[in-house]
């Protein structure tokens, strides 16, 4: 099967006989200003409450296995403020990148009087997008699970059940950099707590439980302090328990720390080049502004560098936008 160029479906789309306005009726109802923005995906849906699930878990094992029990007063408290703020902001972040419209196009703009009001000279043309009936702007892609063009797409992801664009790809950053960030503090903390409990409880375990009767008496004659067992020192649960509760960790924070390394990467990498993951999938002709790295960072995080770059809750303020180009 010979493949067609991508640039092939584009040159289509400029012909005047394929926009056919009068086959796009808008909306009866468009959206109100300000209506949460939510991707109804099954697949999205409950790959998101997997997400939450699993940072729930890992914020369960690490308190109540490994800082809650430890004696060490001083490093549970240092280890739990920090592990729950990351907690904190990579659920921030997730959520953000969920319900944040990641730069939907109108849906069914491309009406008669639409591409009227644009006023084009003579030889330019306009982008419609056959699927969901609306004039694109210049680097938007159509997302068949959001049924939206999506300005700047780089992709769909179903764990924030929603697509990664112009308007949301900081959080999405910000999501994989937390989740890489607590699971990489999970695995440290995961390596302390074997080595710490193996050494000095889990070897003795056995024979101090065979032996409980009997020690009860000779330590209460000598009247000193009863080690019962070592659960209470290393894990409320019993030393299986806890091995597994871990082993279980270990890996879950093994998996999201090399997943999510990649993902941060890739996304610093496409915002350095200005270039999204569909362009360089497709191998898109670069009809855009060559800028700076930084100036690519900017654009993505806010106007000017501040710490607000690696808060969830502030919104990027990215100055004077560009108008939409939906002329070429």
């Amino acid at each position: 099967m010979m493949l067609i160029p991508a640039h092939h479906f584009r040159d289509i789309e400029r012909k005047p006989e394929y926009l056919q306005p009068e086959k796009c009726v808008p909306p009866p109802h468009p959206s109100p200003v300000g209506t949460m923005w939510f991707i109804r995906d099954g697949c999205g849906i409950a790959c998101a409450v997997v997400t939450w699930f699993l940072v729930l878990y890992a914020e369960f094992v690490v308190l109540f296995v490994m800082l809650i029990p430890s004696r060490d007063y001083v490093y549970s408290i240092i280890n739990g403020i920090m592990f729950n703020l990351l907690a904190f902001l990579a659920l921030a972040s997730h959520c953000r990148a969920m319900l944040t419209d990641p730069g939907a196009v109108p849906k069914g703009n491309a009406t008669k009087e639409f591409i009227e009001s644009l006023q084009l000279k003579p030889g330019q043309v306009v982008y419609k997008c056959p699927k969901c009936c609306s004039i694109k702007p210049d680097r938007a892609h159509h997302c068949s699970v959001c049924k939206r063009c999506i300005r700047k797409m780089d992709h769909h992801c179903p764990w924030v059940n929603n697509c990664v664009g112009e308007n949301n790809q900081k959080y999405f950053v910000l999501f994989t950099m937390y989740i890489a960030l607590i699971s990489l503090h999970a695995l440290i903390m995961v390596g302390f707590h074997f080595l710490h409990c193996f050494e000095e409880d889990w070897t003795t375990y056995g024979p101090i439980k065979e032996e409980t009767a009997e020690a009860r008496i000779s330590l209460h004659e000598k009247k000193q302090p009863l080690k019962v067992s070592s659960t209470h020192k290393c894990s409320s649960f019993s030393p299986p328990t806890t091995v597994i509760l871990l082993i279980l960790l270990c890996f879950e924070g093994l998996l999201f720390l090399i997943f999510t390394s990649v993902m941060f990467g890739t996304q610093v990498h496409s915002i350095c080049t200005d270039e999204t993951g569909i362009e360089q999938l497709k191998k898109e002709e670069r009809r855009w502004a060559k800028k700076t790295k930084w100036m690519n960072m900017k654009a993505v995080f806010g106007h000017p560098f501040s710490l607000g770059w690696a808060s969830p809750f502030a919104t990027p303020d990215q100055g004077k936008a560009d108008p939409y180009q939906y002329v070429v």
